[in-house]
């Protein structure tokens, strides 16, 4: 198997980590402003960005295992921890609201030039040894709850892997229509920005 689906390596990792950048650029997450408006449901790009790039996805998977090239039983498919996804979620949100970006995004607007890009990346590297040194007297609280051994949505649903799609795309273009008439193009001097931009600006 060829380049990019037989390697596994860092330069795969490279090649898709770069081109998944300049998508976010070119969609405008290089700036906080998009992330903070669509959390306050002023701006929905993130969401439509975000879930047609799930459904391309899904659709791709779906006809890459109808061509038999990739097996279900090959791909990881995590089990749910209600307590960690409800706790980490939050966390997330959070974080996503104070500062504007998520790890993706943070990344691409740093190499777009935007310094509060760096003190969010710090504050994930922070973040991350703190749950690393609390991980012992947390751990258990973590994986209390464990729903579904590794289902997918369609198991979940009980449902077919078109019938799924089918009605993920007809959220996202109900969604689309609905938010259509809200998508009118901000001036800068109205741009939401972050919490941490805005200390940024002002220090």
């Amino acid at each position: 198997m060829n380049f990019p689906l037989g390697n596994t390596g860092i330069l795969s990792g490279l090649v898709l980590g770069l081109i998944f950048g300049v998508v976010l650029e070119n969609a405008g997450f290089g700036t906080p402003c998009k992330t903070t408006a669509q959390l306050q449901f002023k701006d929905w790009t993130v969401f439509k960005v975000m879930f047609t790039a799930i459904i391309v996805a899904a659709i791709g998977l779906y006809t890459l295992q109808a061509l038999g090239v990739v097996a279900l039983s090959n791909l990881f498919v995590p089990s749910v921890y209600f307590w960690g996804t409800l706790i980490g979620g939050v966390g997330v949100g959070i974080g996503m609201a104070v500062g504007g970006y998520c790890p993706g995004t943070s990344m691409a607007s740093l190499f777009s030039g935007r310094i509060d890009a760096l003190f969010f990346l710090v504050g994930i590297g922070l973040g991350t040894i703190v749950f690393d040194l609390l991980y012992p007297l947390i751990g258990h609280i973590v994986y209390a709850q464990t729903g579904p051994d590794a289902w997918t949505l369609p198991q979940l649903l009980h449902l077919p892997g078109w019938a799924v799609l089918a009605l993920l795309t007809a959220v996202l273009v109900s969604v689309g229509y609905l938010t259509r008439a809200k998508q009118s193009p901000a001036s800068p001097s109205r741009s939401v920005e972050s919490p941490l931009t805005i200390a940024i600006k002002q220090s």
